[in-house]
């Protein structure tokens, strides 16, 4: 799968996420779905790296499989953002996207923006007063904007989304309530769903969890946190994400993909 994921990789680059990105990012996730092409996003936090010291990193995603790249985190307050995107752009061809916490981390030099709705909480802020309050910012970009249903997993210990969002996770053994979860997200409008464990996570998604879900949405399928190994991304993939997306094993790793 990872030899497969690197030679796509790479068609990718040459073609599809040239640098100039004129090909819609939602787009070739929905052919890269109907395709069986399975996606690989790198989580870079900003609140642990800067431009500065982004260097390393940078060049270990490039000799990975990662098909995106994903920036944000659950407390950063915007700072640097915009210094560390151009860093990255000068140096990979992989589509950025922003994956923001609160408004202040939406920055015009990424190619596109999840805006997620996390669906599995009730706090008001982050069901839509987060969204209402970063209107008149995305306005004055270019940013693909992609609507995203962003679901937190129970994952063994509290996660950073959790106390920052101040919302409870779905219980980890009721995948039913995941998926009508999921459905109302698709229902709404959702563009994408996304299965989330946190980052540092104990435990990631549970895959049974991840195939129910998968079977019965139409729309692509994110699975992200806990994920340790390339056999749990190799699991995630078999049960039925379409992207998987790694950060805290990839940071505390940059061999991560050649051991």
């Amino acid at each position: 799968m990872f030899a497969l994921l690197k030679n796509k990789k790479r068609t990718l680059r040459l073609g599809v996420f040239a640098k100039n990105h004129m090909t819609n990012i939602y787009n070739e996730i929905l052919s890269a779905k109907s395709e069986n092409r399975k996606l690989l996003a790198i989580l870079v936090d900003p609140d642990k790296v800067s431009a500065e010291n982004a260097g390393h990193l940078i060049q270990k995603i490039n000799q990975s499989p990662a098909t995106h790249i994903f920036v944000g985190g659950s407390s950063f307050n915007g700072n640097h953002l915009d210094d560390l995107i151009v860093e990255l752009k000068s140096k990979t061809k992989l589509p950025i996207l922003l994956f923001p916490g609160n408004p202040s981390q939406i920055s015009d030099k990424a190619d596109g923006i999840l805006f997620l709705t996390l669906l599995s909480g009730r706090n008001p802020d982050y069901l839509i007063e987060h969204q209402v309050n970063a209107v008149p910012i995305l306005k004055k970009t270019k940013l693909e904007v992609i609507s995203t249903g962003y679901i937190l997993i129970e994952s063994g210990n509290e996660t950073a989304v959790e106390r920052v969002s101040q919302t409870k996770p779905i219980d980890r053994n009721n995948p039913e309530y995941a998926l009508q979860t999921a459905q109302a997200g698709e229902f709404i409008g959702n563009k994408l769903v996304y299965l989330e464990a946190g980052s540092g996570a104990k435990l990631s998604v549970p895959n049974e969890m991840i195939t129910l879900v998968s079977q019965y949405i139409n729309v692509p399928l994110i699975v992200g946190g806990g994920i340790r190994s390339k056999t749990e991304i190799e699991n995630a993939y078999n049960a039925g994400a379409d992207l998987v997306v790694i950060g805290t094993a990839f940071e505390n790793d940059l061999n991560f993909f050649n051991s």
